[in-house]
């Protein structure tokens, strides 16, 4: 039975890595699961300098899921090759590092230190706010998402995933715009805007007032989106919103996913990504396929 996938070049032993953010660099997951399982670890997202994050509270659950305002609190790219990769590098899983920015120069002097690095891929989280124009984030934005993800590749020795964010009103327009500046694969999606208010207190769960909703709640709309996609561009796909189960990994798969990432359900199950690796297999078998390349895209 062959569970092997390629991104971009890049073969992964099984498709399922872990979703930026929820996983850390893999250390503190590391008693509950052995990053050699994963086909990839996708690490917290990383900063040319430290970023202090937003101010708490900034995680409140909510029906179906949660909404974090963290804020891509992490400590700059120097500590992260200082202390993450070598950490990593312990495990056989490929590493993809998440990339974040508020200036297109601040992506690319990140990149540019990762180039001689012994990491796999880079994903880039276009989800961040660009403060050369008035906040709005990179990934909302079709001509944006062009320019940023041609800088990119112009600085990178590693194949670029572009991370796309939800909160616009067609996914098709940015994925097309990040295969025109050259990506080599797509991630989707990225959180969508959510708000929850505290009635008794009658304020604003999250010190930030809005945050991202993540978890089962948005898997419906998550999977519509990597359909659409992988109708639109030749892009692999690797798709991610609210994966709690193997059933719900292959629904990505299904509608066109060569991989996927498990995120929210990280911090309801520490287990859930060997689990939901199992259940794959499972799943082939009870279907009599061999390789698990058939499965994705099948339903058209």
């Amino acid at each position: 039975m062959n569970t092997k996938v390629t991104i971009a070049g890049v073969e992964l032993k099984n498709p399922v890595m872990t979703a930026s953010g929820t996983f850390g660099s893999g250390e503190e997951y590391s008693e509950f699961v052995n990053p050699s399982l994963l086909g990839a670890v996708v690490t917290k997202g990383v900063s040319n300098v430290p970023w202090p994050g937003n101010p708490a509270p900034r995680i409140a659950e909510t029906y179906g899921g949660m909404i974090n305002a963290i804020g891509l609190q992490n400590p700059g790219i120097d500590v992260f090759i200082k202390r993450d990769i070598p950490f990593l590098k312990k495990y056989d899983t490929r590493i993809i590092v998440n990339v974040c920015g508020r200036t297109t120069e601040d992506y690319v002097e990140v990149v540019e230190r990762l180039a001689g690095e012994p990491v796999d891929l880079l994903e880039i989280n276009i989800s961040c706010p660009n403060v050369k124009e008035g906040g709005i984030a990179f990934g909302q934005d079709p001509k944006a998402v062009e320019a940023i993800t041609r800088e990119v590749k112009r600085h990178a020795r590693q194949p670029v995933i572009m991370k796309l964010s939800p909160n616009v009103t067609d996914i098709t327009a940015t994925a097309k715009a990040a295969e025109a500046g050259g990506a080599d694969a797509l991630s989707l999606i990225n959180t969508l805007t959510g708000m929850k208010i505290d009635v008794e207190k009658r304020t604003f769960a999250v010190a930030n007032k809005t945050g991202g909703l993540s978890g089962p709640a948005i898997r419906p709309v998550a999977v519509r989106m990597v359909y659409q996609t992988a109708q639109a561009v030749k892009l692999p796909i690797i798709g991610m919103g609210g994966i709690m189960t193997a059933e719900d990994a292959m629904e990505f798969i299904l509608a066109g996913a060569t991989a996927v990432s498990v995120g929210t359900a990280n911090f309801h199950d520490p287990y859930a990504t060997a689990e939901i690796i199992q259940g794959i297999r499972e799943y082939m078998k009870r279907h009599n396929v061999e390789d698990i390349r058939e499965l994705i895209g099948a339903v058209r």
